[in-house]
């Protein structure tokens, strides 16, 4: 009997006219490992929330969803809470105690389980995902990465037979985030637990895929084998927007008219390049960038040192950094290691106690009340939700308007302007917080891009976006930068990264260290550097995205074997 069966699910919201979901349907088989992706907005999150009855949205729903063949709403509660488990988005929305030992034992306390049985399985659980050395600690003092891993092993205490999570390594670091998607293959290989994953970082979950849906404008186009996906859907739409969210080797495998099974992971793509492309030609040229804004640094640190505390240790240790106009420089490292903090005192959030800053060759403390934000400097921080003040987006977009002293018809044609540049018209009169993590994103960077800044900070800026909107942002800080505009990112996606900088540096010990260009720091890196680099660099020296590989295979022609 099918774990999960949907069918004729139509559902929606309150208000709404259009459907955020239209007849969908399919099954699951206990043990299988599901992967839903598709761009934002297109259903995925309010399919999921659909799934774990608790969460369900208010709106208007017709068609039924099963558990073991009974419908959802006919649950006993204690079922329906312990047996169905949910990680969230965000680890900070989910964690409710002030422990890390408590958070543990919190869903099995408000099930009633005897205490030796909590204790029992909450050991277990801490030995199993190595929480026993942070054990006693108090939440707040967690990582992102290990606020995540507590809410997987908090809901594993309760030993659910289906786990969903919606995109929950959204906010890791990629090596946090592989650990992260290790331990869910270890739980469906090792316990047969049934998992549904919501993702847009597709490249290590739809190998260990059972099966792959694709979600688009609130249907389901296609569900089927993760070997079989890319064909199919070069064959629904050959420009279909989701063929960039496709692991690499898929991509690069598409990318040469290659038929058949494709290969999914970096070792199937490293065989398939080895058996049929030569490598006699192993360096792909590359033309100059030109560098006619690059004699003026726009943006300098020296000697930076900052602690939240005097009795804290520090957090930024002597940092040197320099910015010119018109540059991209996208900063890489792992969680918790200072990357935001150095972003906040780069926008003159926080005061280092020692070292300069100076932004347009003035030094930062020099510039007077709101004077550092009019047209110079403009942090878009990592939570999307902070910027928001007002009921919709547009007033949100008004107010900022007025800050800036523009005239009515210039904030109504500065809105439009910024609307139709991000694609978001449908999203100005809908609540922020109403908004899928993607869209926040969008109209957030499209309010910050109303104070017109010369300098802009973006901190995590493609979490929670689908692959299209990421070519949109990388359009966008493309044509930004040609107007001079300097643009320095926090990131841990390292794909994006290397399509949009002319820099790249890692933030490691309290400082950045190995600045270069894309490909003088991924070529050389094991784990900070793209799919694309680790499946080619045994042919070929300096391909480090699908492009570069699909041209460089391209340039040496396909081997004889091959060819017969």
């Amino acid at each position: 009997m099918e774990i999960i069966k949907v069918k004729d699910l139509d559902f929606t919201y309150p208000e709404q006219k259009t459907k955020a979901l239209k007849d969908v349907s399919f099954s699951i088989e206990p043990g299988e490992f599901i992967v839903i992706c598709g761009e934002s907005g297109s259903g995925k999150t309010t399919l999921l929330k659909l799934l774990k009855r608790e969460l369900a949205p208010h709106g208007n729903k017709t068609g039924s969803i099963f558990y073991k063949g009974t419908e959802l709403e006919e649950l006993d509660d204690r079922t329906a809470a312990s047996e169905i488990g949910y990680v969230m988005q965000n680890p900070e929305n989910q964690i409710v105690t002030d422990k890390v030992w408590h958070e543990l034992a919190f869903g099995l306390e408000n099930m009633g389980v005897p205490t030796p049985v909590i204790r029992r399985r909450v050991g277990e659980m801490a030995n199993f995902f190595g929480i026993h050395q942070w054990f006693r600690k108090k939440t707040t003092e967690l990582s992102g990465g290990q606020k995540q891993l507590l809410n997987l092993a908090s809901i594993m205490a309760m030993q659910p037979e289906l786990l969903i999570l919606d995109e929950p390594t959204s906010q890791l670091d990629p090596i946090a985030a592989s650990d992260f998607i290790t331990t869910l293959q270890k739980l469906n290989r090792d316990l047969g637990l049934t998992i549904i994953l919501v993702e847009h970082r597709l490249e290590e979950v739809i190998p260990i895929a059972d099966k792959v849906m694709i979600m688009e404008n609130g249907s389901m186009i296609l569900y089927d084998k993760p070997e079989y996906i890319g064909q199919k859907l070069k064959e629904i739409d050959k420009n279909h927007k989701m063929l960039l969210a496709l692991p690499s080797a898929v991509r690069i495998f598409n990318g040469l008219d290659s038929e058949g099974k494709s290969p999914l992971t970096v070792r199937d793509g490293r065989e398939f390049l080895s058996n049929n492309y030569k490598n006699h030609i192993n360096v792909l040229e590359r033309p100059l960038k030109e560098d006619e804004n690059r004699d003026e640094n726009i943006l300098e640190l020296k000697n930076i040192w900052f602690r939240y505390e005097r009795d804290l240790p520090d957090i930024l240790t002597g940092v040197n950094f320099q910015a010119k106009k018109g540059e991209i420089i996208s900063i890489l490292g792992g969680n918790g290691s200072g990357k935001t903090t150095l972003l906040s005192v780069m926008a003159g959030q926080h005061r280092p106690y020692r070292g300069k800053i100076s932004i347009r060759g003035k030094r930062i403390r020099d510039y007077k009340g709101k004077d550092l934000y009019r047209h110079n400097i403009a942090l878009l921080p990592q939570d999307p939700q902070t910027v928001f003040l007002k009921s919709n987006v547009r007033e949100d977009y008004k107010e900022i308007g007025k800050v800036m002293g523009y005239t009515k018809e210039e904030i109504k044609n500065n809105t439009e302007e910024i609307a139709e540049m991000l694609s978001i018209q449908k999203l100005l009169d809908k609540h922020p917080y109403d908004l899928s993590g993607g869209e926040q994103q969008k109209v957030a960077l499209g309010k910050i891009l109303l104070l017109e800044p010369k300098i802009l900070l973006l901190d995590e800026p493609t979490k929670g976006i689908d692959a299209f909107s990421k070519s949109v942002l990388h359009d966008i800080l493309i044509n930004l930068k040609r107007q001079g505009v300097t643009i320095i990112m926090v990131t841990h996606d390292v794909e994006f990264a290397a399509i949009v900088s002319d820099s790249c540096g890692l933030f490691f010990d309290g400082e950045i260290i190995s600045m270069g260009t894309p490909v003088d720091f991924f070529s050389d890196n094991n784990f900070y550097t793209t799919a694309a680099n680790r499946i080619s660099r045994h042919m070929y020296n300096n391909a480090i995205t699908c492009e570069d590989v699909i041209e460089i295979c391209k340039l040496n022609g396909v081997k004889e074997i091959h060819a017969k």
